[in-house]
């Protein structure tokens, strides 16, 4: 299998690649769902934060309050890092059994990590491949002032607060421009689809390869 970390700004684009990888064959692993699970009540990445940042980030239900929590750790470095203790090494670990489960099935899958923090949390060292969906700034604050309800100040400095693009695009084996019409950047995802795939398999034969010339 081959392990794709898929990743970009804010609203630049990424779900909809992704979206449009699955429609191509390929298995997508969300790290923002896996980021859900790990918090999910008494859990202990869930016992961890309430240790940490107290039971105001919660729900009358118990169920963690991302708005409450994201308050707390947005503009401030060493919250924002404590939260990332917490949660990362966790979503890490679930991401990995996920992909060998797949793996197993599908020894040629070629398995997307859709993650909007791939590499601020260092998850893109252990990825076989990295594409960053790039935008322009002010498209991202349209999109995401017209999609998710932001201020134009809301978006700016969730868009501050990750790693900027141009850092992002050095990191990248593939781009891919998030700004194109839908039809263009369909056939772009199903032309690249394609070329992972044949790593995919060349890896998998390469393995299969080696194991059989062990002595």
């Amino acid at each position: 299998m081959l392990l794709v970390g898929l990743t970009g700004g804010l609203a630049s684009g990424k779900t909809t690649v992704a979206k449009m990888f699955q429609e191509c064959g390929a298995e997508v692993i969300d790290a923002d769902q896996l980021a859900r699970s790990v918090v999910q009540p008494k859990r202990a990445a869930w016992k961890d934060l309430v240790a940490t940042f107290g039971t105001n980030i919660l729900h009358d239900d118990q169920t963690l309050n991302r708005q409450a929590l994201a308050a707390r750790v947005f503009g401030h470095p060493k919250q924002l890092k404590n939260l990332n203790a917490i949660v990362h090494p966790r979503v890490a670990r679930e991401q990995a059994n996920i992909a060998r489960s797949i793996a197993k099935q599908h020894p040629d899958a070629v398995i997307i990590y859709d993650a909007a923090l791939l590499i601020e949390a260092n998850a893109h060292a252990r990825m076989d491949r990295v594409i960053v969906v790039t935008s322009d700034q002010r498209t991202q604050i349209s999109r995401a002032c017209g999609r998710d309800g932001m201020s134009r100040k809301e978006a700016l400095a969730r868009i501050r607060g990750q790693l900027p693009m141009r850092d992002k695009k050095k990191l990248a084996d593939y781009l891919i421009d998030g700004t194109l019409p839908l039809g263009e950047l369909r056939g772009k995802v199903h032309n690249l689809y394609g070329d992972l795939l044949a790593q995919a398999q060349q890896k998998t034969h390469e393995s299969r390869n080696h194991r059989k010339a062990k002595p």
